[in-house]
């Protein structure tokens, strides 16, 4: 039995490799907030992960949304406003967490998981069939597509 909060699975892949190699680092996270607050392993480190999640959900969202906006995805302006109202949220956690008037709980985590769950198996994925049916993917030279479907040595950085 696992004892993962969330267990990746090839059913999140949206069919873009680095937004799902940047969902797999989400995923990672998540799982390593519960294993601290599941291990009682303390509030210092788990506001460490919390906040390293924060901030790599930052850098995934502007990802998510230059490609939105080459590829001129209609349903950018809502898919930009969910990304906007997690963020707001995450910042009114950190500042609650700052000032005394929360602790990061199973629920909080469960609150995560559906979310990301949910953005994922839905909104995501409605993004990449847009993205992969995009007719300028078909102009791209034989060396752009091999650089665009191979893993990036730079991930593992982030």
């Amino acid at each position: 039995m696992s004892t993962e909060l969330f267990t990746w699975s090839d059913d999140f892949s949206v069919g873009i490799q680095e937004i799902d190699e940047q969902h797999k680092v989400l995923v990672g996270l998540l799982n390593q907030l519960h294993e601290a607050i599941r291990d009682h392993q303390g509030s210092t480190t788990s506001r460490e992960i919390l906040d390293r999640l924060a901030d790599y959900t930052r850098t995934h969202f502007t990802v998510e949304e230059s490609l939105m906006r080459v590829t001129n995805y209609p349903d950018f302006p809502g898919h930009k406003a969910q990304h906007e109202e997690l963020i707001r949220q995450i910042r009114e956690l950190q500042e609650k967490l700052d000032t005394g008037k929360a602790s990061i709980s199973f629920e909080l985590l469960h609150f995560l998981k559906v979310w990301l769950t949910k953005h994922i198996s839905e909104t995501d994925k409605r993004f990449g069939s847009h993205f992969l049916g995009v007719p300028l993917a078909a102009d791209w030279s034989p060396e752009v597509e091999a650089a665009m479907n191979s893993k990036k040595a730079w991930w593992r950085f982030w």
